[in-house]
């Protein structure tokens, strides 16, 4: 029995997919002959992309059921069922719990924060998943779910209170939903990365992003959003890798 997904010719849905990290995925598993479809809320930059990678784009709200299942349903037409789910999309305000002058983060950021990177990562999660668990199996599994933490799940910084614990439910979310969908022949993992060089890091002037790189052990330097992506195909091709969070920060942790 074949054991490992061979990626060419199956379809993939990057939710995030039209900058950062979700951009460099979807452009590596187009390379690697996926057919890929751009879940995000940006219009223009998504449909840039998708025509790059000759994939497709659908603007979707990962906080609304009704939204995500119409983008899924509409990827699923031009390219049939998907097999592969990476969910990249979120965001990273940052705002202390009281600020300088007294006051209190508003619940309505919370909410956003909260909705957006956890509550949307398992909204998508269980509409791709119900609609998979349908398909028939390739080698020993149907498919499979890679998430998007952060290693400020564990020690967030300051600022990161809300950003934090959004990532800290990804990372909660893991091993529950892989037990969830093991009867299915689903696996879903996530990833943890540290600081990559995205849209968030690349407001920072450039020496303030070398600054940031030094901080990191080894390779002394930010990572590339490729090198996630090399991440992802590697969780993709490997079976045995189930129900875990994979830090990928290069032995960085980050300062109180």
């Amino acid at each position: 029995m074949r054991t490992t997904m061979d990626v060419n010719g199956v379809s993939a849905i990057v939710t995030g997919g039209a900058s950062g990290l979700g951009r460099a995925t979807a452009e590596h598993l187009a390379e690697q002959g996926c057919k890929v479809a751009i879940l995000d809320a940006n219009v223009e930059a998504g449909l840039q992309v998708a025509a790059a990678i000759r994939g497709v784009f659908h603007e979707v709200d990962v906080c609304c059921e009704a939204s995500i299942d119409s983008a899924i349903t509409a990827a699923e037409s031009v390219h049939g069922v998907a097999r592969i789910l990476v969910n990249c999309a979120g965001i990273a305000p940052v705002a202390k719990i009281v600020d300088d002058k007294g006051e209190s983060h508003s619940a309505e950021l919370l909410r956003k924060i909260i909705g957006i990177n956890l509550i949307g990562t398992a909204l998508v999660q269980a509409c791709f998943a119900a609609r998979l668990s349908k398909a028939s199996l390739i080698g020993e599994e149907r498919g499979v779910i890679i998430n998007t933490a952060s290693i400020a799940a564990y020690d967030g910084q300051v600022g990161q209170s809300a950003y934090a614990a959004s990532k800290a439910g990804v990372v909660g979310l893991t091993l529950p939903a892989a037990r969830d969908l093991a009867p299915q022949q689903i696996r879903v993992m996530a990833i943890a990365p540290g600081m990559f060089r995205t849209p968030m890091i690349g407001m920072l002037s450039e020496q303030g992003q070398d600054q940031l790189g030094q901080q990191v052990p080894f390779p002394n330097r930010l990572g590339m959003p490729k090198e996630f992506a090399q991440l992802v195909l590697s969780i993709i091709s490997n079976p045995m890798l189930n129900g875990e969070v994979i830090r990928l920060d290069a032995a960085h942790r980050l300062a109180g």
